[in-house]
């Protein structure tokens, strides 16, 4: 007693913690727990001392292929991304050509279409049976394939092709905003002393602009690490598909989450390759006033050569796949109003906006907890949240699938016991593990969109309404929600249209018989019935283009404010 006396006296006071500060740290434990499952997994055998065969019967076998292709399709599709981001960048933000207001926004539309259907349209436009070889044989006479030699379709280069077709946007637009950024005066004095376009680029314009073309390829990598159904389709093994392999078709779980382990510790060292490569370079501006760059006309040749080398991405990466795929979609309309097809439609509008609002609320009582929350272990944990963005589907699959799988049999074990009735599995068998996929997956996107608008926010108006009486809960409703609403928003849009386009995750997690646009895409490709995946691609680029759409306008408005 005496001691609580004299501490009192001392001021000291236990403090306890606020709803919002534990909510916020509970937010964060559950994204990042499917991550710390697969690590747990993965080296829980080893540990153990009974996980060394597995370890060792991946090494002799299938891991050294899966890893060595997976370097490869890494380091291939960042390498083309970063050359065709990066010029498509440079010739937009520094001269005026033939059709480059429009090849400006055009060059974003890739994004609207997911890689895998991007490979699905690049086979049938380019296989023995499709428009090219078919013309080729008219015109030359030639009768089979033994009379003419022709690329193979399903291959790594391929794989890389497509894919680098479908991300070189990331690079382009993070290339695009830092070549913008940067002043006038460099271009002006190298061009005071003779220095020709080319040297302009490689001497001034792209040292200055290499943090933003390196955490554009890294994202690209990324991507490329968590892609499924292109690889598949194209049958290049990737640790991405030898997790399916290795899991469902050779029956180890802890094999499967041990290659999980080995793509994580990929990703987690391209990020900090990416950080690392960031914080050696330092550019600042020399003068209080900054003068954007003058862009230069090129005429003639010349500027139709800059508008051809910007379609040609732009035909590669959505009018090519749009096109096919848009008509086998348009040669058999009955298609359309398939039962299948407008379950899948319908499952993928409510799990993905389930997911979007679920995510977004999160986000928001995550950031404003952390606000709130004076203490150190919520704002450590927030900037951790967003390692699920980097971790692939596959992985946060086995990482959410296998603990909740457990789970579910113990609840439902546990309530057959009291009740006597078996209730089955409540938490693998509904949609519930997806929503947790992706809601972890994209929680990135709806936490730096909220934090980002809440850090536009003066702090005097939440000072002022907690000086007038309103609760913590009152302030978010009344002062935060109006200004922060709109970039919310586009939160809500752009995790809704990654849930549509995500495929390794949903075939992992989905439940028996439950199909969403992208899985059924797939299954359809698969069984190489383009026509029947068709309209279910379509309402998939769809979606996407409504995104592309906004991004634009976003960029646009940014630019010109």
């Amino acid at each position: 007693m005496t001691d609580l006396t004299s501490a009192s006296r001392r001021g000291y006071r236990v403090r306890m913690p606020s709803a919002w500060s534990v909510g916020a740290v509970v937010i964060a434990a559950v994204v990042l727990g499917p991550v710390l499952a697969v690590v747990w997994i993965a080296l829980a055998p080893v540990v153990a001392g009974n996980g060394g065969g597995t370890w060792g019967q991946l090494w002799a076998t299938t891991l050294p292929r899966y890893l060595s292709t997976t370097i490869k399709l890494m380091f291939g599709v960042g390498l083309l991304t970063a050359m065709v981001g990066t010029g498509a960048a440079w010739l937009i933000a520094r001269y005026r050509f033939p059709g480059a207001r429009w090849i400006e926004w055009a060059l974003l539309m890739p994004l609207a279409v997911p890689a895998y259907v991007g490979a699905y349209a690049l086979v049938d436009f380019l296989e023995y049976a499709g428009p090219v070889q078919t013309f080729l044989r008219g015109v030359f006479g030639w009768q089979t394939a033994r009379d003419y030699w022709f690329p193979e379709i399903r291959s790594l280069g391929a794989a890389i092709l497509v894919l680098a077709a479908a991300l070189y946007p990331y690079v382009y637009l993070l290339t695009r905003a830092a070549l913008r950024e940067q002043s006038g005066g460099g271009e002006e004095v190298a061009m005071s002393l003779g220095v020709g376009p080319f040297r302009r680029f490689w001497r001034v314009g792209l040292p200055l602009a290499r943090p933003a073309i390196a955490a554009g390829v890294a994202i690209v990598m990324m991507e490329s690490v968590n892609d499924f159904g292109t690889v598949d389709y194209f049958a290049v093994q990737t640790l991405t598909t030898g997790i399916f392999t290795t899991w469902l078709e050779a029956n180890s779980a802890s094999g499967a989450a041990q290659i999980a382990g080995v793509v994580l510790a990929l990703v987690v060292a391209l990020v900090l390759i990416e950080k690392a490569s960031r914080r050696r370079s330092r550019f600042y501006m020399l003068s209080s006033r900054h003068r954007p760059v003058t862009k230069r006309d090129l005429t003639g040749v010349g500027g139709w050569v800059a508008t051809a080398l910007c379609l040609v991405p732009i035909l590669m990466g959505f009018v090519l796949p749009a096109g096919v795929i848009l008509n086998h979609a348009l040669g058999q309309a009955e298609l359309w109003a398939d039962p299948a097809l407008l379950l899948a439609l319908w499952h993928t509008l409510a799990v993905g906006g389930i997911a979007a609002v679920v995510t977004v609320l999160a986000a928001v009582f995550l950031v404003y907890g952390v606000r709130l929350s004076g203490r150190a272990l919520p704002r450590r944990l927030m900037p951790l949240t967003t390692i699920g963005y980097a971790a692939p589907g596959a992985v946060l699959g086995v990482g959410i699938l296998i603990p909740l799988a457990r789970a579910d049999h113990a609840l439902a074990d546990g309530i057959e016991a009291l009740t006597g009735t078996d209730i089955g599995l409540i938490l693998t068998g509904s949609a519930f593990a997806l929503v947790l996929a992706y809601s972890v997956r994209f929680f990135a996107i709806a936490q730096g969109a909220a934090d980002a608008a809440f850090g536009r926010v003066s702090p005097s108006l939440p000072l002022a309404a907690r000086s007038l009486g309103r609760t913590k809960g009152q302030v978010l409703r009344a002062i935060y929600a109006p200004l922060v609403r709109g970039t919310l928003a586009s939160a809500l849009l752009l995790v809704f249209v990654d849930c549509v386009k995500e495929l390794p995750a949903t075939l992992l997690l989905r439940p028996f018989n439950y199909d969403t646009l992208a899985t059924r895409v797939h299954e359809q490709a698969s069984l190489e019935q383009l026509s029947r995946a068709a309209p279910g691609a379509v309402m998939i680029m769809l979606v996407g283009l409504v995104a592309v759409a906004f991004l634009a306008r976003a960029n646009h408005n940014a630019e010109t404010a």
